[in-house]
Formats: C-alpha cells, sequence, structure tokens
C-alpha cells in the first residue's frame, strides 16, 4: 500500500527488506547443509530415514507459506506477520543450540522452523511487491536483486556453518561443534531482526490494510494459538513416516483435482492459460525432485566418494568440508544469472524471445548433463573418489537448469494463470513444490547405502546408479519439454490472443467482494 509521496526512498525501504531476508536465507541455509548429516552422525539414523525426515520438512517448510501468506494479508499485517515469523525461526536455530541428542526435540525443533518459515518467507516477498507497486519498470530489477540476497546470505552460511562444526568441535567436543553451528543460524538473523529494528521506520508506509491498524488481540492470540498447534502437528508428521508419505500423497491429488476443476469449470477463453500452466507445473514438480538431491544423495556423496582437495596442475589450492559443496548452487546461480539477463535481453531486443516452455526444455537438459557428469568422472576415480573439480561442473550444469526451470516457475504462474486465481495458484505451486521435494528424498534413498558397508568403490557405485538414472530422466523430462512444445506454443498463442483482445473477464460469484489473497 505504497502512498504516493512515501517518506523514504523506495531504495531505502528496499534495502530494509533485502537485509532481512539476506540474514534469514543465511540462517536456514545454514541449518539445511548440516541437517542431513546431523540425523546421521549424531542421532544415529540410518541414511534413508535422514532423507525422509528431510524432505518431510522441506515439504511443509514450502506449504506454510500458502498459509502465512494470508495471515499477513488478512489478520496481523503484512510487517508484523514477517516480523514474527523472523522471531519465531530464531527461536527454532536457537533450539538446535542445544546440546542433546533427542530426536524428539529435533522434530519439535524443525516444526518451530517450518512455522517460522511460513509466516517469514511470503510476507517479505509481498513487501517487496508494495514497495514497487505501479512501478513496472523497477519491479523486475528489484526482484532480481532480492534473489541475489537468497544466495549471498545461503553461500556465506553453507561455507560457514560446517567449518564452525569442525572448528568447535575440535577444540570443545563433538557435540558442542555441532550445537555451536546451529547456534550461529540463530545469531546471524539475531543480528537481522537488530538490523531491521533500526530501521523498521523506511517501512512504515508500506504494507497491507491491517498493519496500519491498530493489533486486533483476538486475532493475534488466534494466529499464535494456531502456530502452537502447527509446530505440534508438524513435528507428529515429520516422526511418522506413514503420516507423512499419506498428507504428500493426498495434497498431490488435491492439487491436480483442483487444476482439473478449475480448467472445467472455468471461461473457455481462460482454458488454454490454465492448461499451460499445469503442464509447467507438472514439469517443476519434476525439476524440484532433482533439486532436493543437493541436501540428500549429492550431499551424503561428497561425504564418502569426493576427493575434497582443489588441485590446479598439481598444485594444492584449498581442501573444503564436505557440507561446503552444496553452497557451489548459489555461487553458480550468482554467476550464471546476469549472464542469462544478458541474453534474455539480446534476444528480447532482435525480437526472438525464448518461450518459457523452451527455457525449461534447455533446463532439463542441462540437469541432465549435469547428473550424467557425476557418472563421467567415476570413471577417472581413485580409490573410490572423484575429483572435487567434478563437483563444481555438475553443480554448475544443475544450477542452470534451476534458473531455466524453477527460476521461471512464478513467472509462469503470473503469466498464465487469470488474475482472479492468481494468489490461490501460487499457493497451489508452492503446494506441488513441497510435494516434489519430499518425492526427491524418496529417489535419493535409491542410493542407500547398507550399514556397515565403508569400502568408497562399492559406495561409488551405487551413488553414480542413481545419478546415472536421474540423467536419464532428465533426457526423457527434456524429450517430453520439447514434444510438448507445440502444444505449449499454442496454448500461449491463444492465451496472449484472449489477453490482447478480450475485455477482462468477470469474477464468478464465488470471488466478489475478496481480495486477491498474497502468494
Amino acid at each position: 500500500m505504497a502512498t504516493q509521496n512515501p517518506p523514504v526512498s523506495q531504495t531505502r525501504s528496499f534495502s530494509t527488506v533485502f537485509l532481512i531476508e539476506m540474514w534469514e536465507r543465511f540462517g536456514f541455509y545454514g541449518m539445511q547443509v548440516l541437517m542431513v548429516t546431523y540425523m546421521i552422525k549424531k542421532l544415529g539414523f540410518v541414511d534413508t530415514r535422514s532423507n525422509l525426515v528431510w524432505g518431510a520438512a522441506a515439504a511443509l517448510i514450502y506449504v506454510t507459506p500458502a498459509i502465512g501468506g494470508w495471515v499477513g494479508d488478512k489478520l496481523i499485517g503484512t510487517r508484523r506477520t514477517m516480523r514474527m515469523g523472523a522471531i519465531v525461526l530464531m527461536l527454532g536455530y536457537a533450539l538446535l543450540w542445544i546440546p542433546t541428542e533427542s530426536a524428539s526435540f529435533l522434530y519439535f525443533s524443525l516444526g518451530v522452523i517450518i512455522v517460522g518459515n511460513g509466516m517469514f518467507k511470503p510476507n517479505a516477498g509481498n513487501l517487496v511487491r508494495k514497495i514497487y507497486e505501479g512501478d513496472d519498470t523497477k519491479i523486475d530489477s528489484a526482484f532480481t536483486i532480492y534473489y541475489m540476497a537468497v544466495n549471498i546470505g545461503s553461500t556465506i552460511s553453507m561455507l560457514l556453518t560446517p567449518w564452525i562444526r569442525d572448528y568447535v568441535g575440535q577444540r570443545y567436543g563433538d557435540d558442542w561443534g555441532w550445537h555451536t553451528a546451529f547456534g550461529a543460524c540463530a545469531v546471524g538473523l539475531a543480528l537481522g531482526l537488530i538490523n531491521y529494528g533500526l530501521m523498521s521506520r523506511t517501512l512504515a508506509h508500506i504494507g497491507s490494510p491491517a498493519d496500519d491498524k491498530r493489533v486486533d488481540l483476538k486475532k493475534l492470540a488466534g494466529v499464535l494459538a494456531a502456530g502452537v498447534v502447527l509446530v505440534f502437528v508438524s513435528a507428529f508428521i515429520l516422526q511418522n513416516e506413514g503420516v507423512a508419505r499419506v498428507c504428500v500423497y493426498a495434497a498431490g491429488v488435491v492439487i491436480l483435482g483442483i487444476f482439473i476443476h478449475l480448467i472445467r469449470s472455468s471461461h473457455r477463453d481462460e482454458r488454454a492459460g490454465l492448461t499451460a500452466a499445469l503442464v509447467l507445473t507438472v514439469q517443476t514438480i519434476f525439476f524440484f525432485i532433482f533439486y532436493q538431491q543437493m541436501s540428500t544423495s549429492l550431499n551424503l556423496f561428497a561425504q564418502k566418494n569426493v576427493n575434497l582437495d582443489f588441485s590446479l596442475f598439481g598444485w594444492h589450492v584449498f581442501r573444503w568440508i564436505p557440507e561446503q559443496f552444496q553452497s557451489l548452487n548459489a555461487i553458480w546461480i550468482v554467476l550464471l544469472s546476469p549472464v542469462l539477463v544478458l541474453i534474455y535481453n539480446s534476444l528480447g531486443r532482435v525480437g526472438k524471445d525464448i518461450s518459457v516452455a523452451a527455457k525449461f526444455a534447455w533446463g532439463f537438459a542441462a540437469v541432465a548433463a549435469g547428473f550424467f557428469i557425476y557418472g563421467v568422472g567415476a570413471r577417472w576415480a581413485v580409490d573410490g573418489q572423484v575429483s572435487s573439480w567434478i563437483m563444481v561442473w555438475g553443480y554448475g550444469l544443475y544450477s542452470l537448469g534451476e534458473l531455466l526451470v524453477s527460476g521461471l516457475g512464478l513467472a509462469m504462474i503470473a503469466r498464465y494463470v487469470p488474475a482472479r486465481m492468481g494468489g490461490f495458484m501460487m499457493g497451489a505451486y508452492y503446494v506441488a513444490s513441497g510435494i516434489s521435494q519430499y518425492l526427491g528424498s524418496v529417489v535419493a534413498n535409491y542410493a542407500h547405502i547398507p550399514e556397515g558397508l565403508t569400502d568408497p568403490v562399492q559406495s561409488l557405485d551405487i551413488y553414480t546408479s542413481l545419478f546415472n538414472k536421474l540423467g536419464l530422466v532428465g533426457v526423457g523430462c527434456t524429450v517430453i519439454a520439447v514434444a510438448v512444445l507445440p502444444l505449449m506454443n499454442r496454448l500461449s498463442a491463444s492465451h496472449s490472443d484472449v489477453a490482447t483482445n478480450h475485455d477482462p473477464l468477470p469474477a464468478s460469484r464465488s470471488e466478489e467482494g475478496y481480495d486477491t489473497p498474497a502468494p
């Protein structure tokens, strides 16, 4: 709800959100980079269990923002909800700081983090949108810089927290090493909250209508009570594999049913766009199955089968900790984003824009090539260990695929879905992404290492077998994406024609009088 003459510049308002987002991502990725190996090495989980627990947590982390956006928009205000989410997240990381090896306590801590993320994530993004509302020339650039904040924060934390774990562990014991690393996530977010408090006046004129009203104590109490309930529900789901599986698959059926219902019940002129969105959403689900390998199978592969030394022409350059390889994803995103922007702008100037569907096809091809690289690298493995540079190039191709597929997912929803369904469909997209995170963990378990197997030559065969299969699946996704290109081009053209030549369709009866919910 930006005013015509805001008391501060857009840049200063944006900087406030940018910095709190950067610190929040510092905390989240600092925790994520260690979580699977923590469950294996400190809690004694087998790899299959740790993968599925984190997969269920990742699914819930993607689902809850659909609720948090609505809370911010309708109940207590976008700014308030974002700040509450950051505080809850900080408490979740602080709980992991406590030196205990109780699995139940871990589930509870992850439940707190899930609720905090649900409150923070959608409302931070909504504030950026509201800062530049009506200023289309700046909003694309703002979100590009905002996306950079995510990767700056995650890169630093994914390099730092494994180092803190090892440094503290060597001097004060392994337990303190792990929990101090998690504590660093809480400290980082505390610094972000202090900075936000000092700069919060720059956002005084930005927010939802609820931000301009006094806090409704009944609504606030209801939100807090619901949050506490959701913490325990999340913890229950995380510790019950069967319940998690039922919830995930049921959500998938519901989302597909809603898509089909919307397509069938929508106006004839809207169906082309909705059908295109459904096809691209299904493709995005497949991508996130690949994406989930970063914190599961690729992470465990680095633990057992990667030479951690980086050398050039026989000279030792530096050595990484296994978990730090996950930071390559964020590093490559930072490097590749401006290159892709330059390519897109150059093609646009000569009238040769690449369609979203074509970018999806190129993205899957890059992902397939990335996974095949690990299999190729295994041919030159020494004593069951591949070169660290294999990880660099594999992550590079994989990250290129992410920019071409995942990075365009929300743009796809905005382009093809009618505005009156936009908020709901954004939420549905996140739910679908969460489902595929869990499915990715299920896929990672095909590289299960039997208990007692310590020979890296044998584990190399197990991991590369999975990666080669994922490469083949990536090839299949590419072929399908290319095969449906003519259909997608027709749907896109039909949708574009409707958008250009027809007046906006009236809202259906059930939607009159309601604002579009926040994504």
